[in-house]
């Protein structure tokens, strides 16, 4: 074997030992669950309009409501909601076995959700709360997601107080918009007491938009 040979399989070992420390890693991390939850699907409504459900939110500041309470089209009352997120969750196996013989998930593997981080930056690097994007928050919110099967559950996105604090306050009287990304982290546990945890991203829009007629 010449030298060159040597050092290159000598090389060649430390990157495949090195590749197996990071995938362990990422793998501790991320629980000792036998199953780890999957987003099938994040979306998010303006609190004006919370059927318009989609991928991408254009959240309204400020909304002028003509119905209701007293109000009408020559009194509008000037209203802020917060806005509604809807999440799908789904389990998968770490192990999924071979494909003759795949492993099935047992009850012991379903999650109970019972919180939820959502946090706000923006593609400017600007991410100070309370000057460049809204305060990040917990929630609560307990649903369980089954071993087989998936489960859909509601919960806020953007809360009412973030729309009377800076910098969203500040659009209510002026053309600006400011967009971010909302990455939304949901946490449970499954039946066996292991922690488990996933992160979603999704786009939003600030601004005092057109009011729903």
């Amino acid at each position: 074997m010449t030298a060159k040979l040597a050092k290159l399989l000598t090389l060649s070992g430390v990157v495949a030992v090195s590749a197996a420390i990071a995938g362990c890693g990422e793998f501790v991390r991320d629980g000792k669950s036998p199953a780890r939850l999957v987003i099938m699907s994040l979306q998010g409504a303006s609190g004006a309009e919370p059927d318009e459900v989609g991928t991408v939110v254009h959240s309204d500041v400020l909304t002028m409501v003509t119905e209701g309470g007293g109000c009408s089209n020559d009194n509008p009352c000037p209203t802020i909601f917060g806005d509604p997120g809807l999440v799908e969750l789904q389990l998968q196996l770490r192990d999924i076995g071979a494909p003759t013989s795949p492993n099935s998930p047992s009850p012991l593997n379903a999650v109970t959700v019972s919180r939820y981080h959502v946090e706000y930056r923006r593609s400017d690097g600007r991410n100070t709360p309370g000057l460049d994007v809204p305060y990040a928050f917990d929630g609560a919110a307990t649903f369980t997601v089954p071993a087989a099967g998936s489960a859909a559950a509601g919960f806020t996105l953007v809360r009412e107080v973030a729309k009377r604090e800076a910098p969203l306050a500040t659009l209510v009287s002026g053309g600006t918009l400011i967009t971010t990304i909302a990455n939304v982290t949901f946490y449970g546990r499954d039946q066996a007491g292991n922690d488990v945890s996933v992160t979603g991203s999704i786009e939003i829009t600030f601004g005092n938009f057109g009011d729903p007629q």
